[in-house]
């Protein structure tokens, strides 16, 4: 299966900014261990970062044209307020969850709101890096089955 991993703003910076929230691994930990995952279950995965709102709309247009089985996005704080990517999310007719790694409906309240969720089939927040993985299995045994 083809898969989109998608991380906006600040995710660049894991192990860098907010140890205590974020954990001490970095981006390229992560990234590490999703191909791994990936390589390892035969997933074809690309993982893409961007700090820019126009970038990760772009990028999930092209994944319509490319025809990606799933995609797991954290929009960072796009996650709040960018009605755009959740228009991008929602035009697009590919099964999405959105992860986020703290449980951000524990944290200050303008993150208890997501406006991207509901373009998202399903959402996974606080468990860490593991969330993305969590994502990924649903993904492969899910997706082709997802509302479409």
């Amino acid at each position: 299966m083809k898969l989109l991993v998608i991380n906006g703003p600040n995710l660049n910076f894991l192990g860098i900014r907010e140890k205590a929230v974020y954990g001490t691994e970095n981006y390229e930990y992560l990234v590490d261990r999703l191909m791994s995952k990936a390589k390892a279950e035969g997933h074809e995965l690309e993982v893409y970062q961007s700090n820019c709102e126009g970038e990760i709309i772009d990028r999930i247009q092209e994944a319509y044209r490319t025809k990606v089985g799933g995609i797991i996005i954290n929009p960072g704080a796009y996650t709040h307020y960018s009605y755009a990517i959740r228009d991008a999310l929602a035009s697009v007719d590919i099964p999405k969850i959105e992860v986020h790694i703290s449980n951000v409906h524990r944290r200050e309240e303008f993150r208890h709101i997501s406006v991207t969720a509901p373009a998202c089939t399903g959402q996974i927040v606080g468990l860490g890096l593991t969330g993305y993985e969590l994502a990924m299995d649903w993904l492969t045994k899910n997706a082709q089955a997802a509302d479409r």
